[in-house]
Order: C-alpha cells, then structure tokens, then sequence
C-alpha cells in the first residue's frame, strides 16, 4: 500500500546524515511511495532522487532576538508549509533528523507524532564541551527535546546514551544506518585520480570531532611510507591548522587534500585502507562504506558506533583514543588485512533498512 512519508532536515550539506536521508527516500519512492523531503536551509549538495518531492522552508526573519525566538518561529513556518503541502493527505510517517530540526519538530504542532532520528553521540558529542551550567542548560534542553518522543538511533549503544542523559522517550528503535551495497561497488568501480598509489585515507568534515590531529600524530607514527589522504569539507581555517600541522611533524610532502567527491568510493576501492580518528561518532557510515569496497578499516573506538560495526575479526582495527593507539591499530591492519564477509554487512543492506523504517508507518 502507498504511503505517505516526511523527512526533515535542517539541509543537505555533503554530510552523512544528510546521505543517510537522500539515500532512505530515493528508496522508498523507488518502491513506489509518496515520499517528500522538507529542507529548512537551501544549501544541498545532492542530488535530489527521482520521485522524490522537495520542500524548502527557509527562515528569512532578520529582526530583533532573532536567534532568541528561532526554534517557535521556525516552527510556526515549518507547521504553514507542511499543512499547505500536505493538503487532503494524511502522512504515514514523518522523521526528523539533526539536532535543531528535532528542537523545531518537537514545537511543530503538525508533527507531534515525528519520529526524531538520533544520529550523533549525545554525552560524547552534545554534552562533552559544556561544563557547569552551558552544560546543566544544554542537559534540560535535550531531555525536553526528546523525553516522551518517539525515537530512533542509528546503532544500539547510543540507546543507552539516551537513557543515561536522563531522557525518557515515549519509544525507541535502533535502526542502522543503510546502504545500497550495489551502488556503492558499482561507483567504487570507477577511475580514482590516485590509482596506482599507495594511501591511506580518511573522509569526513574538517571539524574537531573527526580529530584530524590524532589522525596527522598517528600516520607519523605508524611511519607509513605512502600518501595521507583528506576526503571532505572544511573551512580555510581548519585546512590551515591541518597543513601547519603536518609541515611541523615533517609529513607535508605525504599529506594530499582531496576536497569534497561526489564519488568518495573510487577512493576506497583504492585506498589501502580507511581510517576514522574521531572522538564521537553516531554510527560510522564510511567504515561500512569502505569495507563495501574491499578496503580493511581503522577506526578509533568510540563511545557509539564503530564496535558494532567492526566484529569479530575486524575488530583488530579498533583503537584506544589516542595517537599511539591508533598508529598500533594501523600498523596491525595493514600487516594482516581483513576484509569483511557479506553476512556482516547484511545488517546494514538498504532494503531491509527501508523495511525497519516502513514498519513504523501508522505506529
């Protein structure tokens, strides 16, 4: 039966949760239902999929206390456009992703009964920069947020991170994140600009989370003779700080930045390994990714995330949350390499992801 099914965003920058999104609704207007995807920004750096409805709700509001009133105004306006939009049709099941999209959901009369999509640490990532009161405020806000909601999380253990920052939700799903394993050996496939060398490669925003500092200190270590590979986005000021960083551990020569790909699996497929040297993450998309694309993974533990996804054999590429650690798990790796086998990635297949999320409508 055709369903009618929302996602909200706060936009669709070159993120993983943004792909996450792009990738959950071309699939399910693939299966032939009625699927729309609510932007509150303009940035999108996707492609859109076919039969998939787009709907731009932007905040132009530049007056007095803007940022004081922003989450009720935006609210008022996102409630304005869905009821226009949605006129005559009733919406099976609605999903709100992000942190102040889920603040503006939760105030959205319309959508009282979204899903909020949980997709990042919350102790680790929300919480663990704040102290005293910042962090005491920020506390309150989520257990508002999110306490007698309907939830999903992205892996397991970030349901026990919910639970421990005191909020109580009304229910709760863990859901992985999913991944068209075809189309991502399909598109690994492709020419890489670095075929033919040799590289490690990490890829993910330039932002403090994702430590490119660990990553810079570990590759030292592991006196790996090949390239140091940076696929993603950033501002000049945080490229600044990785490229003095590099030319002060004597590694510039090794150290290429790729930028933003629209295709980052020609770069798996190709890299010797992958790398992820953050401090939190939400799940750990790229570490499926590129064991989709045969290349053996590194990653530093973190509080949710990675330990669910490398098990059993692969979990020698997991590492402390230090540099030294994290070169050690290097070195192992690339010493004894291991490839995932298709019953691990299973769990993450794209249609059985879509399943979980469909059996949601109505509920």
């Amino acid at each position: 039966m055709k369903k009618t099914i929302l996602f909200i965003i706060d936009g669709l920058p070159g993120g993983g949760a943004e792909r996450v999104v792009i990738t959950l609704a071309g699939a399910m207007a693939a299966r032939g239902h009625d699927v729309t995807i609510a932007s509150l920004q303009a940035q999108c750096d996707y492609a859109i999929p076919a039969g998939v409805r787009y709907l731009l709700v932007e905040d132009g509001y530049t007056g007095p206390l803007r940022r004081q009133t922003e989450i009720r105004r935006r609210a008022r306006q996102l409630d304005t456009a869905l009821r226009k939009h949605f006129a005559g049709r009733h919406v099976d099941l609605a999903i709100s992703n992000l942190p102040k999209t889920d603040r503006i959901v939760a105030a959205t009369p319309y959508l009282q009964q979204a899903w909020l999509c949980l997709h990042c640490a919350i102790q680790a990532g929300q919480l663990a920069e704040r102290s005293g009161l910042r962090r005491w405020l920020k506390k309150q806000q989520l257990i508002r947020t999110y306490s007698g909601r309907k939830l999903i999380t992205v892996c397991q253990a970030l349901q026990q991170d919910v639970l421990a920052c005191g909020i109580q939700p009304q229910r709760m799903e863990a859901i992985y994140n999913p991944f068209d394993l075809d189309r991502i050996r399909q598109y690994a496939s492709a020419p890489c600009p670095l075929d033919g060398e040799r590289f490690l490669l990490h890829v993910g925003r330039f932002n403090h989370q994702k430590r490119h500092d660990r990553l810079l200190e570990a590759f030292k270590l592991s006196a790996y003779a090949g390239k140091l590979v940076l696929l993603g986005q950033g501002g000049q000021r945080e490229l600044l700080e990785i490229q003095s960083q590099a030319e002060a551990l004597g590694i510039a020569h090794q150290l290429h930045i790729a930028g933003f790909s629209d295709n980052p699996y020609s770069y798996m497929r190709a890299a010797q390994a992958l790398v992820l040297s953050s401090d939190f993450e939400g799940f750990g998309n790229v570490l499926v990714e590129a064991l989709a694309c045969n290349t053996p993974v590194i990653s530093t533990d973190c509080p949710v995330g990675p330990a669910e996804i490398l098990t059993g054999a692969l979990a020698q590429g997991l590492s402390a949350l230090d540099s030294q650690s994290l070169a050690n798990a290097i070195q192992r790796v690339l010493n004894n390499p291991t490839l995932a086998e298709d019953s691990l990635l299973e769990p993450f297949s794209l249609n059985g992801v879509v399943d979980r999320y469909l059996s949601l409508c109505g509920q």
